[in-house]
């Protein structure tokens, strides 16, 4: 005779209090795909007790899109036989995460950086995931181009944040 299991959110309501062993449950891997596809997100993440389960949905060419977009500086022309605006040059800065971003360290601060602002290898924004901050690093050196995104907005894995040239 088989055991009922309990519902998938009471199984992860005792996960998250430490109430269940370490380890991953394969059911719970699919309640949280499952509820991906009910939310509409891309990707969901719990830890307890060390283990940190992580579902993420496959979201074909998200960040070589916006790669791809930032690499390739030329020219298109248009059905209509006009030459359309060369892409723009640069790096673009994407989403690591699905979360809110932050511009600046806390609301009424400074921001990290501006537009026009030299750039290293600093932290450019945060991402806020899970009452959790997580900075993001410029991945190269250069001067910030454009800023895609707002304060306090929501962003999506692979979301262009912004362009470092």
């Amino acid at each position: 005779m088989t055991e009922k299991r309990k519902p998938f959110r009471s199984r992860i309501t005792q996960y998250l209090k430490g109430e269940t062993t370490p380890g991953v449950d394969p059911d719970v891997v699919r309640e949280l795909a499952k509820l991906l596809e009910e939310t509409g997100l891309s990707e969901i993440e719990i830890e307890r007790g060390g283990v940190r389960v992580r579902v993420a949905r496959d979201r074909p060419n998200a960040g070589a899109a916006a790669q791809a977009a930032a690499a390739q500086p030329v020219a298109s022309v248009n059905p209509n036989g006009s030459a359309a605006p060369a892409r723009k040059r640069g790096t673009m800065v994407t989403s690591p995460m699905v979360g809110t971003v932050y511009l600046a360290p806390q609301p009424g601060a400074p921001p990290f950086v501006t537009l026009g602002a030299e750039v290293t290898d600093g932290t450019v924004c945060i991402i806020e995931a899970m009452k959790t901050m997580n900075p993001v690093a410029a991945p190269v050196s250069g001067r910030v181009a454009e800023i895609l995104v707002r304060d306090g907005q929501p962003v999506e894995f692979g979301e262009p944040l912004m362009r470092i040239e």
